[in-house]
């Protein structure tokens, strides 16, 4: 029951911490090592390429293409040309650069980052958490109280301010929903990304395959794949039957790439990841190397662009089509919020180092080669528009290609990576129905796989890409997804500032302003194209908000009514210590929601079983705002009632980027929890009691296993090993000789340090206990019907009778998302009416 040290950890661990390497459990990120090697700094600044600049280093291929597109022109006097790589220059430069590796990467929660991070770090200071079951226990949490969390701002404004989102409920929620949207957005995105990005990377094969060769082609090769659509799936043959419709071969190849990308995704990254970083790094220094080639050869004046000035003549000139036209320079930032957002997975100076060092330079010599390349050439062939690959050298074309499409491949990748991972913290915060959630690396944190929205995911991508057949309309997409992004980050800096930093208000305003009124900009030229694609996030976030509302709303309900309808204590010692019905071997686990008191559906259960088991634990595993709680703090223990009735409370904490573990190590955390309980007796160890005057309402902090090694270990079916203290310092607690005859599946017993010594009642309980774990445990779960109460409005019975009941009736049972094991489970069914 001691705090582990980290610091005290070994050189080897303290390494694999730095590579990113850790126990999916522990979830210790780089930060928390505060010193760091330039040999682990840049291994991390290069391991971060392929995971962070997939998405933006890809933006070269679609920009100037999606600028020109359609609301301006490039003529002889380059001004269009010039005023466009302004433009892109200085969006890169404040945006990325000032705003996010300056300002934004500062705002990490634990070393996490995102629009969650944000709203984590909120939810803190202000006291609006979201969450029903929260605890002033979870204030003592070693992440909780991180940066004097919990002391009121030093400023009036901020303490105003505080105390206001405190006492509005709907400045509460409206914070959520601004946070939901951005989050929604970021879904949205996942979905045009890949799209955009593949699209726009095979663009290449119009340019590099021969006119009078492709028509031919075309046909051979959807002729050939077709004789194979018997044996492949559905979402490919049609695919493939598609490229004798399409015009253009870029669609069907696009489409097989995102199927591909798609259906690899089960394996995870960790197989083919290390690929990644080579494949990023190669396309910065080929797009780099070609830009540089073309401003030395082609016009090594182009510098002069670069002037603020441009700008304002490109405005001037093109007026409403220039302004029109920012939405497709706005992509040329499109990959940005991942640097915030994946900040977990390194350390805030590589990812520093790697923009600065490499991505940075290697974008604006990319954008400057491709405006020297197209001030020369005012000729290209419309057919090909003015895009990418027509600055790209013709015996360099096929080898680029190869590396862009990789490139793009990478990219998609981390973006959808990236929404599996805000997804489950979406679902941990109880805010998106429960889903299947496969980790798919067991060293490497947060690389996990999400089935069901994968396919959803593959299945809106190929429709866009089908549906748009184009980078404009996918352009504009994507556009307003990122900027809406950009500017919810924005929205909630500018309160971070104020209420976390301590900040005074004129810092928080200064930055609003100035980096809002940039996006702004950017977020009106994108919605101005609403009619010609810009709809598509929009209408993915509302569908998504929608049923993170729903499910939020019904969930929140549902609490409040256990929490009106539990049972007393009073009613509960009037039964005595046999509950009133035969008392059997075992151990039952009563999953509930509530973290005091005794649920409603107890009552149920005791008016309708003939028995319970022997040993009786009501356990409430809830989310707390923070992304990891440490494993010595990850149990909150007590009685229920006087010690003979066996009955205990425990409170398993998660953070939102936490792992759960699986049932088997679970259930021995979990027994060992209460015998570190029923060990450390009346003495009050790391006490968190909510109300002094119940004692059941004590509460005593339990790390897991490894984590107590000076105390209560376990030893299962290995009767020869013995817990990590020494024999001579240890009793051991076996069964009976009569109830060792009976050869239970499972030989269980406890090794107990020879001091402190413990009273013979608690060596009884902690026989019983043995007893119990060694006859199974079963998982108690109760099937909640929900149905809005007679009188309520129609807008409820909408939200809760259809909406929230097809949600639940869709979604993944609560045995599924827990790692129940289905044979030890016992489900029954009760009706909630809120």
């Amino acid at each position: 029951m001691k705090t582990a040290d980290v610091n005290g950890a070994t050189n080897e661990y303290l390494e694999l911490l730095r590579l990113g390497i850790m126990d999916l459990e522990i979830g210790v990120n780089q930060n928390l090592v505060k010193k760091e090697s330039w040999k682990t700094l840049l291994t991390l600044a290069y391991q971060s390429l392929g995971v962070v600049y997939g998405d933006l280093s890809t933006s070269p291929l679609y920009v100037y293409k999606s600028t020109f597109a359609e609301d301006i022109q490039h003529s002889e006097t380059n001004e269009e040309i010039y005023g466009v790589l302004s433009f892109v220059f200085w969006t890169l430069t404040l945006v990325p650069l000032f705003k996010y590796v300056f300002i934004v990467l500062r705002a990490d929660d634990n070393g996490e980052g995102g629009t969650f991070a944000l709203y984590s770090l909120l939810c803190r200071h202000a006291r609006v958490n979201s969450l029903p079951n929260c605890q002033l226990a979870d204030e003592e949490l070693s992440e909780y109280k991180k940066d004097n969390v919990g002391f009121a701002p030093n400023t009036s404004f901020g303490s105003k301010l505080k105390s206001t989102l405190e006492r509005y409920g709907v400045l509460q929620r409206f914070l959520l929903v601004l946070t939901l949207i951005g989050t929604c957005m970021v879904i949205g995105d996942g979905v045009l990304t890949p799209a955009i990005s593949v699209f726009s990377a095979v663009s290449g094969l119009e340019l590099s395959t021969a006119k009078e060769h492709h028509k031919s082609i075309r046909c051979y090769d959807s002729f050939v794949l077709l004789l194979y659509c018997n044996y492949i799936p559905m979402a490919l043959r049609i695919v493939l039957e598609s490229s004798l419709i399409f015009p253009d071969i870029e669609v069907p190849v696009a489409c097989i790439i995102l199927i591909g990308l798609f259906a690899l995704q089960h394996y995870g990254t960790h197989k083919v990841g290390f690929l990644f970083a080579p494949v990023v790094l190669a396309w910065l220094l080929c797009i780099s190397a070609i830009g540089l080639y073309n401003i030395l050869h082609w016009n090594p004046h182009v510098y002069r662009a670069l002037s603020p000035y441009y700008m304002y003549i490109f405005l001037k000139k093109t007026q409403r089509g220039g302004w029109m036209s920012l939405g497709g320079i706005l992509l040329c930032i499109t990959g940005s919020e991942a640097m915030f957002a994946d900040l977990g997975h390194f350390s805030q100076l590589s990812i520093k180092i790697a923009f600065t060092t490499l991505v940075y330079p290697s974008l604006i010599l990319a954008y400057m080669g491709q405006a020297a390349y197209l001030s020369q050439h005012h000729d290209i062939d419309k057919a090909y528009e003015i895009g990418f690959y027509v600055s790209v050298p013709e015996k360099l074309r096929w080898p680029v290609l190869v590396i862009a499409i990789l490139a793009a491949v990478v990219g998609s990748q981390a973006i959808i990576t990236g929404t599996f991972s805000i997804i489950k913290q979406c679902s941990a915060l109880g805010c998106f129905p429960r889903v299947k959630i496969v980790h798919t690396s067991s060293k490497i944190h947060g690389q996990i796989y999400i089935p069901e929205i994968n396919w959803i995911l593959m299945l809106l991508c190929l429709a866009v890409t089908i549906g748009f057949r184009d980078t404009k309309r996918l352009g504009n997409a994507s556009g307003l997804a990122v900027i809406t992004v950009m500017l919810v980050t924005t929205c909630l800096m500018s309160l971070v500032i104020v209420l976390c930093w301590q900040k005074n208000v004129f810092f928080a305003i200064c930055f609003v302003v100035f980096f809002g009124t940039v996006e702004a900009l950017y977020f009106s030229a994108s919605l101005i194209k609403f009619l010609e694609g810009a709809w598509v996030p929009i209408a993915l976030a509302f569908i998504f908000l929608i049923t993170m509302c729903v499910w939020h709303y019904g969930t929140l309900k549902k609490y409040e009514f256990d929490v009106q309808n539990k049972v007393s204590i009073n009613w509960l010692l009037s039964l005595g210590p046999s509950l009133g019905i035969v008392r059997v071997r075992g151990i039952g686990l009563i999953h509930t929601e509530l973290v005091s008191g005794i649920p409603a559906i107890f009552s149920h259960f005791v008016t309708n079983l003939p028995a319970f088991h022997q040993v009786l634990v009501f356990i409430c595993i809830k989310s707390v705002p923070v992304p990891h709680v440490r494993p010595e703090e990850r149990f909150l223990v007590g009685h229920i009632g006087p010690r003979k009735y066996r009955l205990y409370r425990c409170i398993v904490r998660y953070g939102y980027r936490d792992v759960h573990k699986d049932d088997m190590e679970f259930e021995k955390d979990l027994v060992c929890s209460i015998a570190e309980l029923i060990r450390s007796g009346s003495v009050g160890l790391n006490v968190a009691n909510e109300d002094p005057a119940k004692d059941d309402d004590k509460m005593t902090v339990v790390g897991t296993c490894s984590t107590h090694t000076e105390g209560i270990q376990m030893s299962e079916d290995d009767v020869n090993k013995v817990g990590a203290a020494g024999t001579s310092e240890l009793r051991e607690i076996q069964s009976p000789p009569i109830l060792a005859a009976t050869k239970p599946k499972k030989r269980v017993r406890f090794i107990v340090p020879e001091s402190p010594k413990i009273d013979m009642d608690a060596m009884e309980e902690l026989q019983e206990l043995m007893e119990a774990r060694e006859a199974g445990i079963v998982y108690i779960l109760g099937h909640s019907y929900v149905k809005a109460k007679q009188g309520s409005s129609f807008l409820k019975k909408l939200v809760i009778n259809i909406g929230y009941e097809f949600l639940r009736r869709n979604s993944r049972a609560a045995t599924h998302t827990l790692s129940l094991p289905h044979a030890s489970t016992l489900e029954v069914g009760m009706i909630y009416h809120v």
